[in-house]
């Protein structure tokens, strides 16, 4: 499942479903879903290995383990809690690093020359 976050709600924005035969221990089905993450900031899973941590690191998403399933409501919360107060390092690099995009496109909308 996908969400939009920010610092005051969430919002399913997506659902993923791949195959089943696409994760038999293929180390190449990761290509196809860390493709399907671009753009997400990051991925929760219960279990990640190495390859898909710094395939995932690479694409720029931030993976996430969880010790135990559990509902998605509190992590949803934590996140906007994280986006809205700072202090998440992984977070506040994302806002920043998307805010210093938005500063470029409003640069290149204005006309502005080096």
């Amino acid at each position: 499942m996908l969400y939009s976050i920010d610092a005051e709600r969430t919002r399913l924005s997506g659902v993923l479903e791949f195959a089943p035969e696409s994760m038999d221990g293929n180390e190449n089905k990761l290509a196809e879903k860390i493709a399907a993450l671009t753009g997400c900031a990051a991925v929760y899973c219960l279990a990640v290995g190495g390859s898909a941590v710094r395939q995932l690191l690479a694409a720029g998403i931030q993976p996430m383990r969880l010790a135990d399933t559990e509902s998605i409501e509190p992590i949803l919360h934590s996140l906007r809690d994280s986006i809205r107060n700072g202090g998440v390092a992984w977070i506040d690099k994302i806002i920043h690093r998307n805010a210093d995009e938005s500063r470029f496109d409003r640069m290149a909308e204005e006309g502005w020359q080096e």
